[in-house]
């Protein structure tokens, strides 16, 4: 008899430990998800704004800036090595290229 219960007890432990732990994952998986329902919704943001001083040269492409510059760095989004930001009309080491 006691040979008997030993044995139904060590087959029923699995089963019941397996229930055990898809109980647990059930749980975590439910407040996980609940979590994730919480996240605020992020605004994507707005591109950057086109620079005044933009225009298109043929040969170059898109150029920023002053092209007669010696220091132009022919970019669409570098005015020039000098004055990155710009703008060019203040700019003290303007040099005007002797050719294009």
């Amino acid at each position: 008899m006691l040979e008997t219960l030993i044995i139904f007890l060590v087959g029923i432990t699995p089963p019941l430990l397996s229930v055990f732990a898809m109980r647990k994952a059930e749980d975590r998986a439910r407040i996980r998800l609940q979590a994730a329902r919480e996240i605020p919704i992020m605004r994507i943001p707005s591109p950057p704004a086109i620079p005044a001083d933009r225009h298109y040269v043929e040969g170059v492409g898109e150029v920023t800036g002053d092209i007669t510059c010696l220091y132009n760095a022919r970019s669409a989004y570098l005015r020039c090595a000098l004055n990155p930001e710009g703008p060019c009309e203040t700019c003290r080491q303007y040099e005007p290229r002797e050719s294009f």
